[in-house]
């Protein structure tokens, strides 16, 4: 397998503008001088009526601080140089961090269509970032995890790199059975 290309990019680009989102519902949560860009009449989709309603809280938090939460650490995971990395926990923290946004994502897409009864046009596009997110990162994951060798980025197996019959399997075992493996 080729080494991964597009996948570091296009993951940055869009947690960039995951992370521009989040700031910007941020700053309107924060700063009443600051009103979104979206409109509050009585629609469907009613930006003001989502944000300010007490779905826009989990456990006390505002979402758009989660949001960032979310974000920045996840920008931090995206970087060409976090998808090179020969540390494995690396590219399993960005799988877990992806997993754990579209759970969120399906709780508060839940709380605008059923409890809320409106959409936020600002929400939904971190939604579907988040969502794309995972749809590249989790494919793109048991590459990432190959191309970082051994198992802890750098230091040998604990069994010296050894299968359980003695061979050497080098630095990546791909779990396939080689002819020679009993099993």
């Amino acid at each position: 397998m080729r080494p991964l290309r597009w996948q570091p990019a296009t993951t940055l680009v869009l947690t960039v503008f995951g992370l521009g989102v989040a700031t910007y519902l941020t700053i309107t949560h924060f700063d009443t001088h600051v009103s979104l860009s979206c409109p509050a009449g009585g629609g469907f989709i009613n930006c003001e009526k989502v944000t300010t309603s007490p779905q826009s809280y989990v456990f006390g938090i505002p979402v758009a601080v989660l949001g960032l939460a979310f974000f920045v650490p996840m920008l931090l995971l995206c970087t060409p140089m976090a998808w090179r990395a020969g540390r494995r926990w690396v590219h399993w923290a960005r799988l877990a961090l992806s997993i754990s946004g579209v759970g969120m994502i399906i709780y508060l897409i839940s709380a605008e269509l059923f409890i809320i009864k409106s959409l936020c046009m600002w929400c939904t596009s971190v939604h579907v970032v988040t969502f794309f997110l995972f749809v590249i990162i989790a494919p793109a994951t048991p590459y990432a995890l190959a191309a970082a060798g051994t198992w802890d980025g750098g230091a040998q197996d604990p069994d010296g790199g050894n299968d359980a019959d003695g061979s050497r399997a080098g630095p990546v075992s791909t779990g396939a059975h080689r002819a020679d493996d009993p099993a």
